[in-house]
């Protein structure tokens, strides 16, 4: 072997290439500007919230502090991937190093192991709210808030400090080229020219417990309260209790659908299109959702939001 062809492969092993779905389509110029729209739409969303939450001293309260956390970690997770995405269409450079994919990898797992448990939690506070309503400012108080969104942290770390180095070890001998828009985990993977079948059980098992746990308690919680809610001598309340909870079902359905075939269906069933497909639908389209859902369904939100409107229209007309 001459030394070109040693220092071709040698410095090859640093860098990966980010195929994207931007050549699958006849315009990725008029698509490049939707993601980016959709992308400013989601971080003004999803930041919008979070100030209305901190501003309005009604919504200090633990449903909307775990919404604030929700929107903070949509910002994040929507942060990770899109701006490598549509920079390597302006810029037409598709390389990544093997350091900045790893970077990727890791925040993405992370966020998105962090999220499900986050819902999670957010079923076992509206469990609480509406079948024990007088316990709850004991049983949700501040501390007991903090200590949950620190475990939902945690434990979506340790999911990322789990499979990024495992991931990333592996030997990539053949094509390095990713057939996705970012670094996820299967499809890095698929590049190994090792046997990773172990790892893939072992990622399998983990997604398995990840989803089921969060899965048990979410059931368990909407369980509760449907039966509490049939038993509501007030039609009122019924109604709120089942509004507040149907918009976070919505966002339940919307993630671990998307989470459930991306990590646990057999690989007959995926394609790299499929693959992105699904990814754009939970990377990009439900941060965007997520704000809409929990604003324009929620009655105190857009109190919140008149108020804020409210006070801006009289500081401009005292400007004036």
């Amino acid at each position: 072997m001459d030394i070109t062809t040693w220092m071709s492969n040698y410095t090859g092993l640093y860098d990966f290439t980010l195929v994207g779905f931007f050549t699958q389509y006849k315009h990725p110029a008029l698509l490049a500007v939707v993601i980016f729209v959709v992308f400013l739409l989601a971080l003004s969303g999803n930041a919008l919230l979070i100030l209305l939450i901190l501003s309005d001293t009604h919504l200090h309260t633990p449903m909307y502090f775990f919404i604030s956390q929700l929107s903070l970690m949509d910002m994040m997770y929507i942060s990770v991937t899109v701006p490598k995405m549509l920079m390597d269409q302006v810029l037409g450079s598709h390389r990544i190093s093997a350091a900045a994919c790893g970077m990727q990898m890791f925040f993405y797992v992370t966020l998105a192991g962090s999220e499900f448990f986050l819902l999670a939690a957010m079923s076992y506070d509206r469990y609480v709210a509406i079948c024990h309503p007088l316990r709850y400012p004991v049983l949700m108080n501040h501390r007991v808030c903090l200590l949950l969104m620190s475990v939902c942290w945690l434990l979506g770390s340790l999911d990322g400090f789990m499979f990024t180095p495992i991931t990333m070890n592996f030997p990539f001998c053949g094509s390095r080229e990713i057939h996705h828009f970012f670094c996820e985990v299967p499809a890095v993977t698929k590049l190994s020219c090792s046997d990773t079948r172990l790892s893939e059980t072992l990622m399998y098992l983990c997604c398995v417990l990840m989803l089921l746990i969060p899965v048990t308690v979410i059931s368990s919680s909407y369980s509760s309260i449907l039966l509490t809610v049939v038993r509501m001598n007030s039609a009122e309340g019924r109604r709120k209790a089942l509004a507040t909870c149907s918009s976070h079902m919505s966002v339940v359905i919307l993630f671990y659908g998307a989470a459930v075939y991306t990590y646990m269906l057999p690989v007959s069933f995926h394609t790299p299109e499929k693959d992105m497909v699904v990814s754009v639908f939970y990377t990009i389209l439900t941060p965007l959702l997520n704000p809409l859902i929990y604003s324009l369904r929620n009655k105190n939100v857009t109190e919140a939001m008149k108020k804020l409107l409210g006070v801006r229209t009289l500081f401009q007309e005292i400007v004036k």
